[in-house]
């Protein structure tokens, strides 16, 4: 099968298939500062050999969990020798928008709010979002503007907030199943041909917060924990 790249990004290479898929090629580039991981940073920062198959391996993991539970993703298959995962066709919200979805005040939620909450304060699967915008620092946006701003309807925002809940008690459980705790995730959706909401790009270590008694676990070290459960 021919393909063309059409987008090089900072973890992910796209390209475009001749059967009008697309491509994901999962890179072992990933952001950080100074020469450390940090995946709450906007650029890259170092390689480390082997996070972008464990990355793959992890989304595939999740994606196909959620087409047993009959929740729509961009997921079709993925090649593990060659690190990549073919897609379906989305179209992005606007310029791009991430979801997170939140069960403990933690974060930038904490910073934004910490006079009317607890560190660490049970939340209600709370979900925000926020446009991806490196330069305004990726600035929330309400359900209102986003409808007045026309990049989507409020049924779709509607259908995005119940499938980020959804989807995360998913992630929350197969975490739980590990004794660890997810306190935050964050997704990325899109829309398909017909309008409807599609889960598209990645479910993997650096986009959620897990803790263990207490104390957050780094990205890497999460990956290691997981995947020993899994295959033990």
């Amino acid at each position: 099968m021919t393909k063309e790249l059409v987008y090089a990004g900072k973890t992910k290479n796209v390209f475009a298939l001749n059967n009008g898929n697309y491509e994901l090629e999962f890179k072992d580039d990933v952001t950080g500062k100074d020469g450390v991981f940090d995946p709450g940073e906007n650029s890259v920062g170092l390689s480390i050999d082997g996070v972008g198959a464990i990355n793959l391996k992890m989304t595939t993991l999740f994606f196909k969990i959620l087409q047993e539970k009959g929740i729509k993703t961009h997921f079709v298959s993925s090649n593990f020798d060659e690190t990549t995962m073919e897609v379906l066709p989305a179209s992005p919200f606007g310029q791009g928008l991430e979801v997170i979805c939140r069960y403990k005040a933690v974060g930038s939620f904490y910073r934004r709010y910490s006079e009317y909450v607890e560190l660490g304060a049970d939340l209600p699967a709370y979900v925000e979002m926020t446009f991806k915008n490196d330069d305004k620092g990726d600035p929330l946006v309400t359900k209102d503007a986003l409808v007045a701003l026309e990049v989507m309807s409020a049924e779709q925002y509607d259908a995005i907030k119940k499938m980020t809940q959804d989807i995360t008690r998913v992630v929350a459980d197969e975490i739980a199943d590990r004794g660890l705790d997810l306190y935050d995730i964050k997704f990325e959706f899109g829309y398909d041909a017909n309008g409807e909401v599609i889960l598209i790009d990645e479910i993997a270590s650096g986009n959620m917060r897990v803790y263990r008694n207490g104390e957050y676990i780094e990205p890497l070290e999460l990956n290691k924990l997981f995947f020993a459960y899994t295959e033990s």
